[in-house]
């Protein structure tokens, strides 16, 4: 251990050369290089965590470089990963970077999380956040939960040493339809680093045994006008049993549909007839889409409805799946004799295929 580098965290009165010991021999799985992930990935690189794990499988975009400041523009189009290990080993060539270029799923989420100390939460959906949640709790690893919406940001620390779970605070995943979407609610810059950096924070709290931590305790920030508060929450016995992944950790949604992947979908024989509806943002649909695509916005379904053939077979597709489902859940009210398809994965997974216009 250099320690000259850390000098001015190993002066630190009630921190000191132990603590920064314990860094050193620590190892840390943060799921999610975006933006919670990129101040996460920073900090704890740069005060000497000995070992990051780093899972995402995701490219860097133009419209990431607002947050995702460890990204330039020379990097879109590369892998998130990638391009962290190589910026972070420059930071500090002293910390072990280990690559996961894959997101966490039901299949991995065990193997990869067993090799590590504790998980930083720096995903982005729902579905993931009660997998790490569950698999913690089953390999009783300890995790720093963060996430964002608009100009406010919530951090916790869960299954800490017998503490409350994340289903302890949020019982059950939320329907598809009641979520925010990120692409059309959108974050400010600086959200993410102000979250990421407390999850950075709890983190190595955790790992030293310095400060109290937030396990029980939920951290609310609003930006606009820099108010905090917490509010506590208790274990529930239940929550703190579970021995297995669950079959399925997708959305609950309440509406029946037929999904269709993204392979069988472009292997269609009568793909150039196929009705498909793109209800993304006019921006995004502009940045790329399926030749055949009609754009209509998930926020004007209601008042274009009417451009919609329901005596054929209404595909829908949006940028990962869904705010498709959340179409299809509308239309279907009015129309429950139509015919609706769901691209599973949506352009996302199309776009894997090489077939983005």
């Amino acid at each position: 251990m250099n320690l000259e580098r850390y000098n001015r965290q190993t002066i630190l009165s009630g921190f000191g050369i132990e603590a920064q010991q314990k860094l050193q021999g620590s190892r840390v799985l943060v799921v999610g290089a975006g933006g919670l992930g990129v101040p996460v990935l920073t900090y704890l690189n740069a005060m000497g965590v000995g070992t990051l794990g780093i899972a995402d499988n995701d490219v860097v975009s133009l419209s990431n470089l607002h947050r995702q400041v460890l990204f330039s523009e020379e990097d879109v189009g590369r892998s998130k990963v990638g391009v962290a290990i190589e910026k972070l080993g420059a930071q500090n060539s002293e910390t072990v970077l280990i690559a996961h270029n894959t997101f966490v799923t039901k299949e991995n989420a065990l193997k990869i999380i067993a090799d590590y100390d504790m998980v930083v939460d720096a995903s982005d959906n729902f579905p993931t956040r009660y997998l790490i949640n569950d698999a913690c709790v089953i390999l009783k690893k300890p995790f720093v939960y963060g996430a964002l919406h608009g100009f406010e940001g919530q951090v916790s620390v869960f299954n800490h040493d017998g503490g409350p779970t994340y289903r302890c605070l949020f019982p059950n995943m939320p329907k598809a339809d009641e979520i925010p979407d990120c692409n059309e609610n959108g974050v400010l810059g600086i959200l993410p680093g102000i979250i990421g950096n407390f999850q950075a924070l709890e983190t190595v709290k955790v790992l030293t045994g310095v400060g109290e931590l937030l396990a029980g305790k939920l951290l609310l920030f609003e930006g606009l006008s820099n108010t905090f508060q917490k509010i506590r929450f208790n274990a529930t016995s239940e929550n703190l049993k579970i021995d297995v992944l669950r079959p399925s950790y997708d959305f609950d949604c309440r509406t029946d549909y037929n999904a269709m992947d993204a392979e069988t979908f472009l292997g269609l024989e009568e793909f150039d007839n196929v009705q498909l509806i793109d209800v993304r943002t006019p921006k995004e649909f502009e940045q790329n889409h399926l030749k055949i695509a009609q754009n209509i916005p998930l926020s004007e379904l209601n008042i274009r409805r009417n451009e919609i053939n329901f005596d054929r077979s209404v595909y829908v597709v949006c940028q990962s799946g869904i705010r498709s489902k959340k179409a299809i859940e509308r239309l279907v009210n009015s129309r429950p004799d139509a015919y609706f398809i769901n691209l599973s994965g949506g352009m996302n997974q199309i776009k894997k295929h090489g077939v983005t216009y």
